[in-house]
C-alpha cells in the first residue's frame, strides 16, 4: 500500500484549493483515485463509518475474508486511509487489531496465484490451419502479433494502424501506455520478420489488406456475416479467441487465456536460453521478479544449478 500512502499523506497536508493539488492527484493513475473513493463507499455501504476504529475497521475485514482477495481487502484498507487523512484525522488501518487481523486472513485464505499455461510455437503451428477467411486472417495477426510482441491484452487491443511501421527488417509496434507505465513514456516494440507460417509482420499486413483498415483499431470485431465492425476488440476477446483455438487443437482451454499469449513469449525465449534484460525490453517488465513468475517449464531440468554442477 505505499504507493496509496503516499498519496493519501500529500493530499491530507494540502488545501483544496492549493494550486498544485491537481498536480498531485495527477501524479497517480485515474484508477488509484477512483479505486480510493469506491474503496471508501464500500466500506459505508458495509455500514462503517468515517471516521471509523480499529474494531469497526477488523470487522469489516472478518465481513469480507474468503470473499474478497487478499490484494482487493489491501487495497479497501489505503482507501479507508486515505479517508482518514484527508480529512486531517487518525488512520485506524496502522493499528495493531488491524494489522493483526488482516495477517491472520492472509495466512487462513491464502491461495497460489493461477498461472494460465502458457501458448507455446507448436500449439501456434497446429492453430494456423482453423484460420480461414477475415476473421482467420484478423486471428492469425492477433496471435502471432500478440506472442511475438509478449503483449498484454490491454496493449493489444489499444493499437491503432498509426502505432505500427512497417520497416525493411520487420515491424516497430509503438506502445502509447500500459499497466506499469503511468507516466506515459511509451516504449517501440520490435517484431522481426520470419520465414514460414508464423511470420507475424506478414500476417499483420495480410489482415490490413483483407480488412480494408487505414486508420483507427487494428483489431476489431467481426459478426457471423463477415462483416469488420468499427469498434475495437476487448480484452476478454483476446481470452475467447485463445481458447477458441486451444480447443481446437484438443487442449484444456480452461487452462488458457488472453494472456497465455504474453506467458508463451517469456517461457519459449527462456527456453531459447535468452537473459532476463533481452526478454524485459520485449515485453516492458520491470521487475526480474515478476519476470520469474512467467518463466513456466523453461529449465526445470536442462538447466538446473545441480546437473550444471556435475556435468
Amino acid at each position: 500500500m505505499g504507493r496509496h500512502d503516499e498519496l493519501a499523506t500529500l493530499l491530507s497536508g494540502t488545501p483544496l484549493r492549493a494550486t498544485f493539488r491537481r498536480f498531485l492527484e495527477a501524479s497517480h493513475a485515474p484508477s488509484t483515485v477512483r479505486a480510493y473513493r469506491e474503496g471508501v463507499e464500500h466500506f459505508k455501504r458495509w455500514g462503517g463509518k468515517v471516521p471509523a476504529t480499529e474494531t469497526q475497521v477488523a470487522k469489516y475485514l472478518a465481513a469480507y475474508a474468503g470473499k474478497l482477495a487478499k490484494a482487493t481487502l489491501e487495497q479497501r484498507l489505503a482507501a479507508i486511509h486515505a479517508e482518514h487523512l484527508a480529512r486531517g484525522l487518525r488512520s485506524p488501518v496502522r493499528g495493531q487489531l488491524v494489522r493483526a487481523t488482516m495477517k491472520g486472513i492472509a495466512r487462513l485464505y491464502s491461495k497460489k496465484q493461477r498461472q494460465v499455461r502458457p501458448l507455446l510455437k507448436e500449439h501456434l503451428v497446429a492453430m494456423l490451419r482453423f484460420m480461414r477467411g477475415v476473421e482467420g486472417a484478423r486471428d492469425r495477426a492477433l496471435l502471432l502479433i500478440g506472442f511475438m510482441g509478449g503483449f498484454r491484452r490491454s496493449e493489444l487491443v489499444a493499437l491503432d494502424v498509426q502505432d505500427i511501421e512497417f520497416t525493411k527488417s520487420g515491424l516497430v509496434i509503438a506502445v502509447r501506455r500500459s499497466k506499469t507505465d503511468q507516466e506515459g513514456e511509451g516504449r517501440q516494440v520490435p517484431i522481426p520478420k520470419m520465414r514460414g507460417a508464423l511470420c507475424g509482420v506478414r500476417a499483420l499486413r495480410a489482415w490490413l489488406e483483407a480488412s480494408g483498415i487505414v486508420e483507427g483499431a487494428i483489431f476489431r470485431s467481426i459478426n457471423r456475416h463477415g462483416h469488420i465492425a468499427e469498434r475495437r476488440l476487448s480484452g476478454a476477446a483476446v481470452g475467447c479467441i485463445v481458447k477458441y483455438y486451444v480447443a481446437r487443437i484438443g487442449l484444456d482451454a480452461s487452462e488458457y487465456s488472453g494472456h497465455s499469449l504474453r506467458a508463451g513469449l517469456v517461457t519459449s525465449a527462456a527456453r531459447a536460453g535468452a537473459a532476463a534484460w533481452q526478454i524485459k525490453r520485449q515485453t516492458g517488465h520491470k521487475s526480474d521478479a515478476v519476470l520469474a513468475r512467467y518463466i513456466r517449464d523453461s529449465g526445470e531440468f536442462t538447466d538446473n544449478v545441480a546437473k550444471l554442477i556435475f556435468k
